[in-house]
């Protein structure tokens, strides 16, 4: 079985951090054979960290943008998704932008994107993120809020887009309805709208309201908070006990 899962809030606490429900989820997978592909907006300098240093062979970055996975030599491969022009129109929008938005505060991480890049927006006001948002529609430039992240990105970009390509060229003949989808986020929702199974930890509740497209599954309570409600769910998944 296939899991596939953000990574912000979903496979980590909201403050980021990484705890030992996070590791049993690694250790459950491997006892049952099963694949973990975390699919997360951060860049893709982490989807080499991710490969490097955690038991996994693929993940998918920027949101969708990029396709990583390990050779048959253990070495990590990198694959963007959209084409170099728009690759190439995103580097000349970003130059534009921080032109006209000296002050806005781009990522720590933007010098290790390649399709995306990504604002703090948490640092931001409204008034500010809302200019800065209109200058991306005039350019027909995309964009998406994360937990963390206001990213943006030329061309079609999405996480379902992404698992979309990511299963035609790895599991071609493995069917979407046997593969599930953990998620909390805004960015998240091109997976709730077209994934069936997908389920949102309980976490997601602080962004409902937001949501056009919401996951099929929602969990609740603490015991359901991030990590733990991913772990929980793979045990019940595994013996069969959710459908």
């Amino acid at each position: 079985m296939i899991f596939f899962s953000d990574f912000d809030g979903t496979l980590t606490l909201e403050k980021r951090e990484l705890t030992r429900e996070f590791f049993d989820i690694l250790d459950l997978l491997k006892q049952n054979g099963d694949e973990l592909i975390i699919v997360s907006g951060r860049s893709v300098s982490w989807g080499h960290f991710f490969l490097t240093h955690f038991p996994l062979k693929y993940c998918i970055m920027e949101g969708g943008g990029v396709m990583l996975y390990l050779d048959e030599r253990g070495e990590v491969c990198q694959e963007p998704l959209i084409d170099q022009k728009e690759i190439d129109r995103l580097a000349k929008f970003t130059t534009n932008f921080e032109h006209h938005f000296p002050r806005v505060p781009m990522s720590v991480d933007s010098f290790g994107r390649l399709t995306d890049r990504a604002i703090e927006f948490h640092l931001m006001d409204a008034e500010w993120i809302r200019e800065a948002l209109d200058f991306m529609d005039k350019h027909k430039i995309n964009y998406s809020k994360s937990n963390v992240h206001i990213n943006f990105w030329a061309g079609e970009i999405s996480k379902y887009l992404g698992v979309k390509k990511f299963l035609d060229k790895f599991f071609p003949d493995l069917k979407e309805t046997d593969c599930w989808f953990f998620g909390d986020a805004p960015n998240d929702q091109s997976m709730f709208e077209s994934f069936h199974n997908s389920i949102g930890v309980s976490n997601i509740k602080h962004c409902l309201h937001r949501l056009e497209h919401k996951p099929r599954i929602i969990l609740e309570g603490d015991e359901n908070i991030g990590p733990k409600g991913v772990l929980n769910s793979i045990r019940k998944l595994q013996k069969g006990t959710i459908s």
